[in-house]
């Protein structure tokens, strides 16, 4: 006999409708599995046979051929395990259920318990677009999965408790979220807090217009001097995610095998750190099927890149693309992904090998040309990527002695907030979300310049020799000072600190 199952699999960040035909025929016993199947569905046959057998059930002494349709899609992953089961006790008639109108995924246990599925959103996201209302998935995955609204979602915990389900015997319950869940995920608790930031004024100033208007940001000064805490502070002064930037979030790290444990989705604005040994598929994304990079799972937060110039150069030369356009596209022989990366980089690093040169208080001894190489191993290009260059000092005593705490985290996030709401309203029909993201064509619509205002962006372009992005960028910075200011048109003193945040070289 012959049945049809329907399953899912994950193509990059996206799912796929996969069709699991089981036929069970006369013959010598043979168990086939075809459709252009990787190892991990190779070795679902065994686990397939087992978990039948160990639930109780007949496994069919006969030719049993699996395939997995379409044949074109590469399939890999042990999500085909249920819906292989499942069709292979259909097509042996132990199964009397009518099952084209659903889909089956999850991994099976010798012992035909249902275990953990990664990618289990854009599978039951997929299914919802085709038209398919009701999802069979472990019961683990059913918070995840009831991030998909209008369809019902029935928790499995093993193959005897969905056979029982589907032949009438015993019904499962389908899975009712606990919606507070989602209410109550707020803007989370963090370990830093811009109050315990002593002295840097102007650092986090620059930080608070980074976050304001979501720009790049380069740090340069000597060890200790703060670099690293005041980029782990970045993300408690951004605002909460938006639900839809909650479940692109959520997508990447459920593909990635990476959702908190404690929680079916990611309520914080991600935060990572690679360490720079990191390779450039690591950073980047890729793979024999393409998997997502740090730059990915940074998107709608902060890619922190700690000692710059110590990266692989060619990684950090790949960063340029994913800055510009904020997706990356990884192509292979056997096609083409594309992954978001609407990040904000925020890079810190010394300003010569031995991270004391220009301190006043501690000599510098490395020699002219070994710091002019170590300035140089970030490009020019790259640079010019980064809104904000920003100088980081040593902090006095009398600073750090001072027991009076900063400003707070969430009183800086609420001047945030307010510009990125100005913000949200003046892109609500243009694809933007934040004035770093503005095309050339947006920058003239909307940060136009008084006369003052132009004579003196215009001496900075010669006097600087700025080049046409740094023009631009500049003119970005000074629409989010102006945000953060509550102004409507950028005024000269705007212009002037946007200015001011540019590169400087060193003597």
């Amino acid at each position: 006999m012959l049945a049809c199952i329907n399953s899912c699999a994950v193509i990059g960040l996206d799912g796929a409708l996969v069709q699991v035909e089981v036929d069970v025929a006369r013959g010598l016993p043979n168990f086939n599995v075809v459709g252009l199947p990787d190892k991990s569905v190779q070795e679902s046959r065994e686990r397939v046979r087992a978990a039948i057998r160990n639930s109780g059930y007949v496994f069919p002494s006969a030719r049993l051929t699996v395939n997995l349709a379409p044949a074109d899609l590469k399939k890999e992953g042990p999500s085909y395990d249920l819906p292989i089961a499942l069709g292979i006790m259909a097509a042996s008639d132990q199964v009397a259920a009518k099952l084209e109108h659903c889909v089956f995924l999850g991994e099976l246990s010798l012992d035909g318990s249902v275990r953990h599925t990664e990618g289990v959103l854009p599978m039951v996201a997929v299914a919802k677009e085709r038209g398919i209302r009701t999802v069979y998935l472990p019961s683990d995955d059913a918070g995840e999965a009831s991030l998909v609204e209008d369809i019902e979602i029935v928790p499995v915990k093993t193959l005897t408790e969905l056979v029982s389900h589907l032949n009438g015997l015993g019904a499962i319950s389908p899975y009712v979220a606990d919606m507070s869940v989602f209410t109550d995920a707020g803007q989370g608790q963090y370990e830093v807090d811009m109050a315990h930031i002593k002295g840097q004024e102007h650092v986090k100033r620059a930080i608070e217009v980074a976050a304001a208007g979501g720009h790049n940001m380069l740090m340069v000064g000597p060890p200790g001097s703060g670099k690293t805490l005041i980029a782990r502070t970045m993300p408690t002064i951004l605002p909460p995610l938006t639900p839809g930037e909650m479940l692109t979030v959520t997508k990447i790290y459920s593909v990635s095998g990476m959702l908190p444990a404690d929680r079916p989705f990611v309520s914080q604005r991600p935060f990572r750190a690679p360490h720079h040994t990191i390779s450039h598929a690591g950073l980047v994304g890729g793979g024999r099927m393409p998997r997502p990079g740090e730059i990915t799972l940074a998107s709608h937060g902060v890619l922190f890149l700690d000692e710059l110039p110590e990266f692989n150069a060619q990684a950090l030369e790949t960063l340029r693309q994913p800055l510009e356009d904020r997706v990356v596209t990884i192509s292979r022989a056997a096609g083409s992904l594309t992954f978001p990366a609407n990040f904000m980089l925020v890079a810190a690093m010394n300003p010569c090998p031995c991270g004391f040169f220009g301190d006043p208080a501690k000599a510098c001894v490395c020699a002219s040309s070994s710091i002019s190489r170590y300035q140089k191993r970030i490009s020019g290009p790259l640079l010019d990527r980064i809104d904000i260059h920003v100088e980081v000092p040593r902090v006095e005593y009398e600073k750090l002695a001072d027991n009076r705490a900063g400003e707070a985290s969430a009183t800086i996030r609420a001047r945030v907030a307010a510009a990125r709401k100005v913000q949200t309203a003046r892109f609500a029909d243009i694809h933007a979300s934040t004035n770093s993201e503005m095309t050339p064509d947006q920058v003239h619509q909307f940060c136009p310049l008084d006369q003052t205002g132009a004579n003196l962006l215009k001496a900075a372009v010669r006097q600087l020799h700025l080049s046409a992005r740094a023009y631009h960028r500049i003119l970005k910075l000074g629409r989010t000072i102006a945000d953060l200011a509550g102004e409507t048109n950028i005024q000269p003193m705007h212009i002037a600190e946007a200015i001011q945040y540019r590169p400087r070289e060193a003597s």
